[in-house]
């Protein structure tokens, strides 16, 4: 008998391949399992919920008798959290806000309860509310994530830069390109007050590159960063390049300081071209432009884009501007404020 420790002993041919497919298998399965979990809870709520709505107006039971329903609730099932008289009453709100139970059953049971609660918060229209429960479901996003979409107000910026992309991409690529850009873009996160220089803010970017990607939205990949393109034996430096997995194409990103100029556009133009003829391949689509600007004239975007072959857009971004700059970088962000307060409580019951 060997005395080896298990992890020791040699495993035979194949075992590595079929251990990689086991946890792979083991892990999808503790997927749906936690997923179907999710989705009874959702729905055990919205039925409460709705019933509480339906005695109360029925049989005209005051709201006394949320906090009596809290109290044999939690004494019926004392291992259960989540009967509390604040939780019951989202419950109550959540049947309300949502009356179609088709609704919840195929989409909202998508998601966790804790992101109901911010859709229902902060969020009073219902279209936008399915407009953030559908992005959240598509991408992934986390609650904070959703939350801090929901306060930079995504929905109203989402597809709203000047582009020329109707014109100089087929559809429906151009209506892809057209909703993978917003305006504005805000650039909070990196700390830096509205004075600050181009190189300031690009370097802050990279250094931030995940929240950066979190702003740009989903299908943004980054490449790189003053990225070198010899043309004719002279130097040029792209600010930004990144590509779209979706667009499948590579996005070139300039920024600019100060207010749009239409001879921004020519720069850019060159950058573009020098791209498609060094960059990509015949497997990519035509590479789009998008100039990051700190303010501009709409007008004057559209004009200039007007006579543009090659697919462009035009964005202002914001940074701080509301606080002292001695104030901006020494505030913690809203990630380490809840760190802490997780740290210190272990949270009240719902």
């Amino acid at each position: 008998m060997s005395d080896k420790p298990v992890s020791l002993i040699t495993p035979p041919d194949g075992y590595n391949d079929w251990l990689a497919e086991l946890k792979q298998r083991i892990h999808a399965s503790q997927q749906r399992a936690t997923f179907a979990v999710n989705r009874e809870l959702i729905q055990l709520y919205w039925q409460i919920g709705r019933d509480i709505l339906e005695r109360q107006a029925e049989q005209g039971w005051g709201a006394k008798v949320i906090e009596r329903l809290a109290f044999d609730l939690r004494a019926a099932f004392p291992e259960m959290k989540g009967f509390s008289p604040r939780n019951l009453k989202y419950m109550r709100a959540f049947a309300e806000a949502w009356p179609e139970p088709a609704f919840v059953q195929e989409v909202l049971a998508q998601l966790p309860w804790y992101h109901q609660l911010a859709l229902l918060e902060k969020l009073s229209d219902p279209e936008s509310r399915c407009w953030y429960a559908y992005e959240a479901i598509q991408h992934g996003w986390s609650r904070n994530v959703l939350v801090m979409q929901i306060e930079t107000r995504l929905l109203e910026r989402q597809g709203a830069a000047v582009t020329n992309f109707e014109a100089s991409l087929p559809k429906p690529q151009s209506d892809l390109a057209r909703e993978s850009l917003k305006d504005p873009y805000r650039f909070d996160f990196l700390g830096l007050s509205a004075e600050s220089q181009e190189r300031d803010v690009e370097e802050a970017l990279v250094r931030h590159v995940t929240e950066f990607l979190l702003e740009l939205g989903a299908g943004f990949a980054f490449v790189g960063r003053q990225v070198l393109l010899d043309v004719g034996g002279e130097e040029f430096f792209l600010d930004l390049l990144f590509y779209h997995l979706k667009l499948r194409c590579y996005v070139v990103i300039e920024l600019k300081t100060g207010k749009f100029k239409p001879e921004h556009l020519g720069q850019l133009g060159f950058y573009l071209t020098a791209v498609d003829r060094q960059v990509k391949t015949e497997l990519d689509a035509p590479t789009i432009g998008l100039l990051l600007c700190k303010s501009k004239n709409k007008v004057v975007a559209e004009y200039a884009l007007s006579d543009k072959s090659q697919p462009m857009g035009i964005a202002e971004y914001k940074l701080l501007e509301s606080l002292p700059t001695e104030l901006q970088t020494g505030l913690p962000s809203i990630e380490r404020i809840e760190q802490t307060l997780a740290e210190i409580k272990n949270g009240p019951e719902m």
